[in-house]
């Protein structure tokens, strides 16, 4: 039961974070919690870890990225984003995000810096040396619906994969991510 258990809360935060960024039409057709031993490749090598996927995105790509915000979401503590990274220099999508970010961890420069909308989140965090681990809670298999296919230039339906994960910053539950890789050849 523990598994069932793991997949009903992995599927809830999937719900919470969409929630932030209601989507008309829906951004997935549907999503699958997976163990990370069963994700395919390349896919594993790019979700199943505890790293920044920043720098996880621009070694597999072979280039800096560039983050672009979609809609944004804060009030007082909270900070809420959805956003594409992109090739720098490009307009090809690399992933898509939605981040809640709890500000009460990190100092102002970091919080105005993320405001900024200019840097990627885990450049930021790396930039400024902020005390940080990122636990992976789980691999999430999904189906675009025509909303997230539009962002990733493919046909609504098309499956691709992504990660439910969460930054500690200062030891503190910080950030919670939805990061999903454009699907690849």
């Amino acid at each position: 039961m523990i598994g069932k258990q793991t997949e009903v809360n992995a599927l809830h935060e999937l719900q919470s974070l969409l929630a932030l960024f209601p989507d008309d039409p829906p951004l997935l057709q549907g999503a699958e919690h997976i163990a990370g031993s069963t994700t395919p490749e390349p896919y594993k090598s790019m979700l199943v870890h505890e790293h920044h996927m920043t720098v996880t995105m621009e070694n597999y790509h072979h280039s800096q990225v560039e983050v672009r915000v979609l809609e944004r979401n804060p009030d007082e503590h909270n900070y809420g984003r959805k956003i594409l990274l992109l090739k720098e220099g490009t307009e090809e999508v690399v992933q898509f995000g939605i981040v809640r970010f709890n500000f009460e961890y990190v100092t102002e420069e970091v919080k105005q810096e993320i405001i900024a909308e200019e840097t990627p989140l885990g450049r930021v965090l790396i930039n400024h040396n902020v005390l940080r681990h990122i636990d992976l809670n789980a691999i999430l298999k999904v189906r675009c619906g025509e909303t997230l296919a539009a962002h990733f230039a493919c046909e609504p339906g098309r499956v691709t994969y992504g990660r439910l994960a969460t930054i500690f910053c200062n030891n503190r539950p910080a950030v919670d991510l939805l990061e999903i890789s454009a699907p690849l050849d």
